[in-house]
């Protein structure tokens, strides 16, 4: 004699064959499917963003997690060109966290992806197609000397593989902060 099954013998199944393999199946028009989870792809890039999107929020500060060597060493190229402010480091046993002040003169960071290697002959035509202007932001590459900005890299002579820039771009709203006033002369 056959056996004869339920359906809830056949969910109970199908959820089973769910958690031993992790695929969709179908079982009497029901679909069972395994939870997925959001897979973290590129930790700089998260950070970043947080950054631009808190900075053009008008917000303070910032917590960025989770955190890496790479984010650190960028966050510190930052502050050292005055784009952010101090950062605290909190080690919570798992993937770092980092509370950042913002200073209110960042317009725009992000990655640059994937990484591209660099010379000091083309780091001229990688300025010209990500930065506004020359004067104006900051190319961080991974060099053999570490994490730089392209200003150090010409000066040390050393090529790198790209990760990302930052700048401040003059709009009419910041131009003030730009431009030296011009004095009246007072009449006697």
């Amino acid at each position: 004699s056959r056996r004869r099954h339920t359906r809830s013998s056949l969910v109970s199944w199908a959820r089973r064959c769910v958690q031993e393999t992790g695929y969709q199946r179908r079982v009497h028009g029901i679909y069972q499917t395994k939870e997925q989870k959001m897979v973290l792809m590129n930790v700089l890039s998260n950070c970043l963003k947080a950054i631009v999107n808190a900075e053009r929020a008008g917000k303070r500060q910032v917590l960025l997690r989770p955190v890496n060597k790479i984010v650190i060493k960028f966050l510190r190229i930052m502050q050292k060109k005055k784009f952010v402010g101090e950062f605290e480091i909190v080690d919570d046993r798992r993937g770092k966290k980092i509370v950042l002040d913002l200073l209110g003169r960042l317009n725009k960071c992000g990655v640059y992806s994937p990484r591209f290697d660099i010379t000091i002959k083309g780091m001229d035509r990688i300025m010209d197609y990500v930065l506004p202007s020359r004067q104006i932001g900051y190319i961080v590459l991974t060099t053999t000397y570490g994490i730089l900005d392209h200003e150090e890299a010409v000066k040390k002579q050393t090529g790198g593989k790209i990760l990302g820039f930052f700048y401040q771009s003059i709009t009419p709203f910041n131009a003030q902060f730009h431009t030296k006033k011009k004095k009246k002369k007072k009449k006697k």
